[in-house]
């Protein structure tokens, strides 16, 4: 482990500024030159691939566990919560730290190919595929066959074209049918292996190319409304050949990166250990009332690990004089002309925050500390676990088996591929339970009626939603492509419905004026698009044109 904090260290603190250096200032006197550099045309791969890899799981766990988890109401935030509750975007987004790693990953590939080392190949090309597809589902159109071409002498590079969302998503799909090639050798065929560079999976070939395969299968289903016939085949052909193509198919396999909880830059990002906000990132951060009523209504025992029971439950009782409001065995009593109209939420064991409830999102439940710097004990705070900087399910996850088995189910309901829906629903849950150590709750869970499997896509994806509780990201890009599961925006957000992309930044618009435009003129605008115009988060890209999803 010291060896790989020490490759890190080294990785962002020498190569990239001495990459840019080199780069950007060619024609300095050797004697500007940092003499403890590496040579872009020199730097080992395996220095660079550490860099890669942290930065694009911190970034997706960013994603998914803070305001895309608001849009799907994962989560709530009781303060600094206009982004994450009301889709309050305007101007607060940019692809730059996605295209930062997509820089230092395409020198990982450069580097690779001039020094044969075909698993760096073959993990580069897979990254390229996954951070490409973020940007691309999350923008639409973007620079993407001359997006890393800034370096090259042709002027043109410097305001790259931007690429159609179809073209994108199908030059990752054979990117992706490449690194299945390149990834397909024993380890014991490559050369220049460093385990200790590789933090997903430790120098594993067959663990790299199950991901590239199981992130195949992501895109073929992203298709799927679009382009049914393609999904079906790209889907059809990775199902039936097995051994061509292995995918990913239990929890160990999960494609994760841990937090190593030294530094504010390596540890969960609520956590209350390395935090410098005196535990706010926490204590603002609660569970969205959608999801605790949904996981209540199933008896999920996952409800437990992701949240503490409420500290101070709130009973009302008619038979208190006029003007009660008081604390008494752990519970604070109110006469019902003290809540009047308020809407209130009594549960004795769980309460969550309603998605977008108000502009002082913390006077929720009668609190009676509303602010900045609320403390509301009538809402139940995340599990204790989240204010831990790292721990066994403190993970960055970025692809997993629960993910892949409710796609095969899906496949299998459309009639796709040949084996059974309910098999790969069942075994979607359990691959859940089991990455949140909860797989002896199985049995029981799965054979309730409202869990048992009944044939629905809207079953699916509810559960598929369930599973990606910290990885929200891919399942606002379910809701978008099937309606599920279905939300309703709340009372104050910014629309009445919720958000299908990210905004266009100002400085695109004005540094890359004629591409961006192009890539405007090919949006379609929605009901909810409205002040915004076409650069709206309400607004169609192609994925969604003329599906009529999710609204």
């Amino acid at each position: 482990m010291t060896h790989f904090k020490n490759i890190v260290r080294y990785t962002c603190g020498c190569f990239l500024a001495t990459a840019l250096l080199f780069s950007s200032c060619k024609d300095l006197d050797e004697t500007n030159i940092n003499p403890n550099g590496v040579e872009a045309s020199e730097v080992n791969p395996n220095l660079i691939m550490p860099t890669v890899l942290t930065e694009t799981a911190k970034l997706y766990n960013q994603l998914g566990y803070q305001d895309i988890a608001g849009v799907v109401q994962h989560t709530q935030k009781d303060a600094w919560f206009t982004s994450h509750n009301d889709y309050d975007w305007s101007g607060s987004q940019s692809w730059d730290s996605y295209y930062g790693i997509l820089r230092n990953n395409q020198l990982l590939l450069n580097r690779a190919e001039a020094t044969g080392l075909t698993f760096h190949q073959g993990v580069g090309l897979v990254m390229k595929c996954f951070v490409f597809g973020l940007i691309a589902d999350l923008w639409g159109d973007a620079p993407y066959s001359q997006a890393l071409l800034g370096d090259s002498d042709d002027p043109q590079y410097m305001t790259p074209a931007y690429d159609q969302q179809a073209d994108i998503y199908h030059g990752i799909l054979t990117d992706l049918e490449t690194a299945n090639q390149l990834l397909s050798g024993n380890a014991s065929d490559y050369q220049g292996i460093d385990a200790s560079a590789d933090v997903y999976f430790n120098g594993n070939p067959d663990a790299w190319r199950r991901f590239a395969n199981s992130l195949a299968l992501r895109y073929y289903m992203r298709l799927s409304v679009k382009e049914p016939d393609y999904a079906k085949t790209g889907i059809a052909k990775i199902v039936n050949d097995a051994g061509q193509y292995p995918i990913i198919t239990s929890a160990d396999q999960d494609v994760t990166m841990a937090y190593l909880g030294t530094s504010s830059n390596n540890s969960w990002p609520s956590n209350t250990e390395i935090d410098d906000t005196g535990g706010s990132n926490f204590r603002r951060l609660k569970m969205c009332s959608t999801l605790i009523d949904e996981l209540q209504a199933l008896n999920d025992p996952r409800l437990a690990i992701w949240a503490n029971k409420v500290q101070i439950p709130l009973v009302v009782d008619a038979s208190l004089p006029t003007g009660s409001d008081y604390i008494e065995n752990g519970k604070r009593y109110l006469s019902p002309d003290v809540v009047g109209s308020t809407k209130i939420d009594t549960d004795p064991d769980y309460v969550g925050m309603p998605p977008s409830y108000s502009s002082l999102p913390s006077s929720y439940n009668l609190n009676p500390t509303p602010g900045q710097t609320s403390y509301n004990p009538h809402v139940s705070f995340l599990n204790d676990i989240y204010q831990k900087a790292s721990g066994a399910l403190l993970k960055a996850r970025l692809l997993s088996a629960a993910e892949v088995n409710f796609i095969l189910a899906e496949a299998a309901l459309n009639g796709w591929i040949s084996s059974d829906a309910q098999n790969h629903y069942e075994a979607g849950v359990q691959a859940s339970l089991d990455t949140w150590g909860v797989s002896s709750s199985y049995a029981t869970y799965i054979q309730q009626a409202n869990v048992r499997f009944n044939r629905t896509q809207e079953q699916i994806i509810t559960q598929k939603w369930i599973a990606s509780w910290t990885a929200a990201t891919e399942a606002w890009f379910d809701y978008r492509r099937t309606g599920f599961p279905v939300l309703q925006a709340g009372p104050n957000a910014l629309r009445s419905a919720l958000p299908l992309r990210f905004y266009y930044m100002e400085a695109e618009l004005s540094l890359n004026a004629t591409h961006a435009q192009e890539a405007l003129d090919r949006l379609k605008t929605t009901g909810y698009s409205q002040a915004d115009g076409q650069n709206s988060a309400w607004s169609k890209f192609w994925l969604l044109q003329d599906t009529n999803k999710p609204y």
